[in-house]
């Protein structure tokens, strides 16, 4: 479809070993990212996810398939995609304005002091960083360096925002209020983003969607979830909300047991690589009427997840 602003297609990882034996990491992904989606990625150690990403990221190549982007195919970086990693990356020797303009002056090289510095400081408000401009990183907490990384990533103003496991190093109080001001900055700023997580919790709080992906070597995309909360919701509300649990248990079983049973599950079924399932748990009984008018019919060893057809 034309409107997708990520498309992944058929695309695999492979690694050559000494011994001349080659390792299949993951292979026949596919998937797809509309223009203002958050999704995120959930799978065991060893899946491939940061493989993923930095292909995405075009960091590294393919050994097979596609990656397009706005509907070219990528083949290397482009500052049309911002990369967040899980240690916040600044130059030690430069403030937080002079990261932040570091990587803003790569996109916009013809652009004079002051309207660099203006444009900068959009940013660093935004993440609420205002008076911390002139502080060097070693000056920061952890919490603060990473709110300087995502400010940095925003301010060159991407189209796609990729980020790895960006908030795993830091205590659960900061991890919180981190995940909440990027829910409000995606909210203000409709960025599409596409972040790896191993936070169940993390993944239902931020994401619209959740790829799910089988255990290495060999893994593909299981299913793809379909949060079903309404997207104004907060880390202190989201356990009231009747899905939660829902798309909780559904996630936690995954990981838990079918991540390593599906080849084995689905080897006489009819499982599509191209087409990976679309579930939706606590789905609404108007979706849930349109589903069962849909051709395929719901999964019933699934009692709480709907499938969708696409």
């Amino acid at each position: 479809m034309n409107d997708h602003l990520i498309k992944i297609e058929g695309i695999a990882k492979r690694f050559g070993g000494r011994d001349g034996a080659e390792t299949t990491v993951f292979e026949n992904v596919h998937f797809a990212i509309e223009q203002g989606e958050f999704v995120c990625l959930i799978g065991h150690s060893g899946c491939g996810k940061t493989t993923i990403l930095n292909i995405l990221a075009g960091l590294e190549p393919a050994s097979d398939g596609y990656v397009f982007v706005g509907g070219r195919e990528i083949r290397g970086p482009s500052l049309d995609r911002a990369v967040i990693f899980q240690s916040h990356a600044l130059l030690p020797w430069l403030t937080v304005m002079g990261n932040i303009a570091f990587a803003v002056s790569s996109r916009w090289p013809e652009w004079d002091k002051a309207r660099m510095r203006t444009h900068c400081q959009k940013y660093i408000d935004l993440v609420n960083l205002a008076g911390a401009e002139k502080k060097r990183p070693a000056e920061l907490s952890g919490g603060m360096r990473q709110r300087v990384g995502i400010a940095r990533a925003l301010a060159i103003q991407p189209k796609i925002l990729l980020m790895d496991e960006p908030f795993s190093a830091l205590d659960a109080l900061t991890r919180g209020m981190l995940q909440e001001e990027v829910l409000r900055i995606c909210a203000e700023t409709r960025q599409t983003v596409f972040m790896i997580t191993h936070d169940v919790d993390e993944a239902i709080l931020l994401a619209d969607k959740i790829i799910l992906m089988t255990n290495g070597p060999h893994a593909k995309i299981a299913e793809i979830v379909v949060n079903t909360l309404p997207r104004n919701r907060s880390r202190h509300d989201l356990h009231r909300h009747p899905h939660y649990y829902r798309i909780r248990n559904h996630l936690i079983e995954f990981l838990v047991d079918r991540s390593r049973a599906f080849d084995r599950e689905t080897a006489a079924g009819d499982y599509d690589p191209r087409n990976p399932p679309l579930v939706a748990p606590g789905l609404s009984e108007v979706a849930e009427a349109a589903a069962h008018a849909a051709p395929r019919p719901l999964a019933s060893s699934r009692p709480m997840a709907v499938v969708v057809t696409h």
